[in-house]
């Protein structure tokens, strides 16, 4: 259920909460961990100043194997993270696959893509946040990893759909990224379908268990995104006036689809 009409520009960007900063429950057997701050010359500067715990990067890179490590390696901006996420093959099963996972085996679905692209931001630096743009029920929803740079948000994303991966951080809002993907959302009978996002979930209060190398832990993740507020971008008569998607932008849009991995309108 989608509590928030965002349609109305007046309304404030994610009613003045803070998604940088963990705002929700701690994770069950929560605790305080030691932290460090990445300084190394060869990652990108953090502007946020944005403390990174050992556990969550270290677990991931202690278990990773040397040929994979090198891989890891290299992922030191949002377009190299983007660019491998994008040369996975497309999964269209239902289970999850953590990020040691999709490393390891070059597959996974968006939510796959998105958890994995949460890690490797978090190793240069930034938060690892997702957040769930959501549909008007004729759909799949896709979920996004999101960073900011020069104080503007971005986004990494593994899709079906061409239109629905990188943003450049070039978005003043959350609101005005999740805008940005409008004309690109849409099922296989060209009916345009993103009607809301939910708030970003931070990821800090999930570094008690280790998300980044074992499967199980990501079905609370995504029972997490189920739960937290969402927005409406569209009010009932918007919706209702909503023109089918042209020829060319479905076309160009289903270019790499696998039909298997597409929702199935009835």
């Amino acid at each position: 259920m989608i509590v928030a009409d965002l349609s109305d520009p007046r309304e404030r960007d994610h009613l003045g909460e803070n998604p940088l900063r963990p705002s929700f429950p701690k994770a069950d057997g929560y605790s305080k961990l030691r932290s460090l701050r990445i300084h190394s010359k060869d990652r990108p500067s953090n502007e946020l100043g944005i403390t990174v715990p050992i556990y969550a990067v270290q677990v991931w890179e202690n278990a990773v194997r040397s040929k994979s490590r090198r891989v890891l390696e290299r992922l030191d901006s949002p377009a190299a993270i983007q660019a491998f996420v994008d040369a996975l093959e497309y999964s269209c099963e239902d289970s999850y696959r953590c990020p040691l996972r999709v490393l390891n085996e070059r597959i996974g679905h968006c939510f796959d893509g998105a958890v994995f692209a949460a890690a490797a931001l978090r190793r240069i630096g930034q938060p690892a946040m997702l957040l769930d743009m959501l549909p008007n029920g004729r759909d799949d929803d896709h979920v996004l990893a999101l960073f900011r740079q020069n104080k503007h948000w971005g986004a990494i994303a593994k899709s079906n759909f061409v239109g629905l991966r990188f943003r450049e951080p070039v978005y003043r809002s959350v609101r005005e990224l999740i805008m940005s993907y409008f004309e690109h959302y849409f099922n296989a009978a060209r009916e345009k379908t993103l009607a809301g996002y939910t708030r970003p979930l931070n990821l800090a209060p999930y570094d008690n268990v280790p998300w980044t190398i074992e499967d199980a832990p990501l079905d609370q993740i995504a029972d997490h995104l189920d739960r937290i507020p969402r927005y409406s971008i569209l009010n009932s008569k918007m919706a209702k006036e909503l023109l089918p998607v042209d020829t060319l932008t479905f076309r160009a849009g289903m270019l790499v689809a696998k039909k298997s991995g597409l929702y199935r309108v009835t």
